[in-house]
């Protein structure tokens, strides 16, 4: 297999990041909206970002004027939490870490089955899964967000459902950055 020139070698500051060629901006950046690498495209020709939450609110940014088409394609490519996905290990790295993190992959049979239920339900109600920003909540803080969204009025849903992936996708690039 031909080595990728593009493809960053190691863990690049934010200088560096700024550097890159769109194909490698976009590869370095594409895990940190679910499956939507295109959010990380749509951001490089916002270049050069002073600082890391510079660069969040532009890729904030970016979701928030791609449209309603654009944005549920970004939700919908977010697993379930405690899903099936979950379980059989289908996750991205990202989304294994997080949820791993609060033991969502390692529940109870009776716990599995109420994430299925109120998972299923609110895709139902929403047309895409519940998002929430895993690493600043609880276990029980996420079922009652859960049970409690699901009353959510849709356009209320899907503002707070993209505002949980923003924070999510904050949570990424600190990683990435190691901040």
């Amino acid at each position: 297999m031909a080595e990728d020139k593009t493809a960053p070698r190691s863990r690049p500051d934010l200088h560096a990041l700024n550097a890159f060629p769109r194909a490698a901006f976009v590869q370095y950046l594409a895990t940190i909206w679910e499956d939507s690498a295109w959010v990380a495209d749509r951001t490089w020709d916002h270049r050069p970002f002073d600082n890391l939450a510079a660069l969040h609110k532009c890729m904030t940014d970016t979701v928030q004027v791609a449209g309603k088409t654009a944005q549920l394609a970004l939700l919908r490519a977010h697993p379930d939490l405690a899903g099936k996905l979950t379980r059989g290990g289908g996750l991205t790295a990202h989304s294994t870490e997080e949820q791993a993190g609060l033991g969502l992959d390692r529940l109870e049979e009776t716990e599995f089955a109420w994430f299925d239920r109120h998972n299923a339900a609110y895709r139902a109600r929403f047309g895409f899964p519940f998002i929430i920003a895993v690493k600043e909540n609880t276990r029980d803080g996420i079922r009652h967000a859960l049970a409690t969204r699901l009353d959510n009025d849709p356009a209320v849903e899907m503002k707070t459902a993209l505002g949980e992936v923003a924070k999510i996708a904050k949570f990424r690039l600190e990683g990435l950055f190691g901040t």
